[in-house]
């Protein structure tokens, strides 16, 4: 079986489990994400939830990225990590006092608003700062992302944005209001979108929306299309970066942009994914009746994607060269779904082999619990081992 290159001789003396970061192939990616983002004039703001590991932030700052940030936290993790004030964005539909607070503080690009009712908060509490905040109207434009339903974000029963049916009613209630500015649309449709197909959509309805928008005086500085664009979990050895280049052009293509109109997006995922690794020892080899169970030491509170969202991630046996066998590939955790792939065709797998399971850095650390009092993994990285 084809396996990515990973440097077992130094892996030998580190507590399993950890996660495993390529720093080369991170910076190969942001490469593209830069000179594909740059051929159109593109801003690309990195959403921190993806993976908030203090190097990796770091490493992504410094190629000039803005951050795109859902909580106090991220905000202040992505300024310590040297990402300037001036490209944070904060979105989220739950923005507590204290998180506004702190963006206003630091004076932040943007507020992502999400409804009414945060929209009269942030005027508020600016007011009491003597400041104007800027804000983009996240707008829930009805358009099906075709993914994980617990990942889709831009239809009208989600939580997300405010549907197009309200968006005039905010409007007209913002621009009696002294202490925000409009700057913006946002949009961000759902996440581990293959179909660019969906992204057409996407800008048929912002053309769209924009035409109306016009016809009653209101122009819009800044479009931002979130992020979504998904990876190949099935063959990271082969399809290492994203197809970058197609995806920004499907937006030259089709969006029709404004004389002076800035373009943003908010990749996390089609960053980091690719890049990470979480690495981990076979316990057992454990026979039943009907099948046989690999059992690692890592489990769901390392890599919750599995059991949450019924998700795939490549497992290799780093280890053996042995012949094909087929397992159960499960954790330690006392729950009944803490299995990361059944009927896992592996090299032949023994007690203390080393198992990778790929494409896990995006929501593998960031995700990670103590739950069962576990101890949270530590972070290694292929150019300081």
């Amino acid at each position: 079986m084809l396996k990515g290159t990973f440097p077992l001789d130094k892996f030998k003396d580190l507590a399993t489990p950890f996660y495993y970061y390529d720093v080369a192939l991170l910076k190969r990616t942001l490469d593209v994400v830069c000179k594909e983002s740059s051929a159109f004039g593109y801003h690309v703001h990195y959403a921190v939830k993806a993976n908030a590991n203090p190097r990796i932030l770091s490493l992504i700052a410094s190629y000039g990225l803005g951050a795109d940030c859902v909580s106090g936290g991220e905000i202040q993790a992505a300024l310590d990590a040297g990402f300037p004030a001036r490209k944070v964005v904060f979105a989220g539909v739950g923005k507590a006092d204290w998180e506004i607070n702190l963006g206003l503080d630091k004076d932040i690009f943007c507020f992502n608003v999400e409804s009414k009712e945060e929209l009269r908060i942030i005027n508020e509490l600016a007011a009491q700062k003597g400041k104007v905040a800027t804000v983009a109207l996240r707008v829930n434009p009805n358009v099906d992302a075709h993914t994980h339903i617990k990942i889709t974000t831009g239809r009208k029963e989600n939580k997300f944005g405010i549907n197009l049916s309200m968006l005039n009613e905010v409007i007209d209630e913002l621009v009696k209001m002294k202490n925000v500015t409009l700057t913006g649309l946002h949009f961000h449709i759902g996440s581990q979108i293959t179909d660019l197909s969906t992204f057409q959509n996407l800008c048929i309805r912002c053309n769209e929306l924009q035409d109306d928008l016009e016809n009653r005086g209101v122009k819009i500085e800044n479009l931002n299309f979130g992020g979504g664009l998904g990876i190949d979990y099935y063959h990271p050895n082969h399809l290492e970066i994203p197809a970058f280049e197609n995806y920004f052009a499907v937006f030259h293509k089709l969006l029709k942009v404004r004389p002076g109109q800035q373009v943003h997006f908010e990749p996390g995922r089609s960053i980091v994914a690719q890049c990470g690794s979480l690495i981990s020892r076979v316990l057992y080899v454990k026979e039943g009746e009907v099948k046989k169970f690999v059992i690692l030491d890592a489990g769901f509170t390392e890599l919750i994607r599995p059991a949450m969202y019924d998700a795939y991630h490549r497992i290799e046996n780093l280890s053996s060269e042995g012949a094909v066998d087929t397992y159960d590939v499960v954790g330690p955790i006392c729950e009944s779904s803490d299995v990361f792939g059944k009927e896992v065709e592996l090299n032949a797998t023994r007690r203390g082999d080393f198992v990778a399971l790929r494409s896990a850095g995006a929501y593998g650390e960031v995700m990670a619990s103590q739950y069962n009092c576990r101890s949270l993994p530590k972070a290694y990285y292929s150019d300081t081992l």
